[in-house]
C-alpha cells in the first residue's frame, strides 16, 4: 500500500474517531487528501450520510499504481 492511500484511510477512520472538522490532524489530513477526493465526489455525492468517494478514489488509485508498474515492467 502507497503513502497517499494510507493517509486516505487514516481520513476515513480519523473521521470516524475525532469528527471535529478543526481538530489539527482532521485539517491536515484533510488538507492533503480533499483535493484528490473532491473528484470522486462530484461524481458520486454521498449516499444517505455515507460518503463513498474514498473507497471509489482508492480504487483508482491502486489501479492507476498497478497499471504504471505494468507499464514499466513491459518497458
Amino acid at each position: 500500500m502507497h503513502l497517499y492511500s494510507l493517509l486516505i484511510l487514516a481520513r476515513v477512520l480519523i473521521s470516524w474517531i475525532i469528527p471535529d472538522p478543526y481538530h489539527p490532524i482532521t485539517r491536515a489530513l484533510g488538507q492533503l487528501t480533499d483535493p484528490y477526493l473532491d473528484l470522486f465526489r462530484s461524481l458520486l455525492p454521498p449516499i444517505a450520510m455515507i460518503d463513498f468517494s474514498p473507497m471509489i478514489a482508492l480504487f483508482v488509485l491502486e489501479g492507476g499504481w498497478a497499471l504504471l508498474r505494468q507499464v514499466l515492467l513491459g518497458l
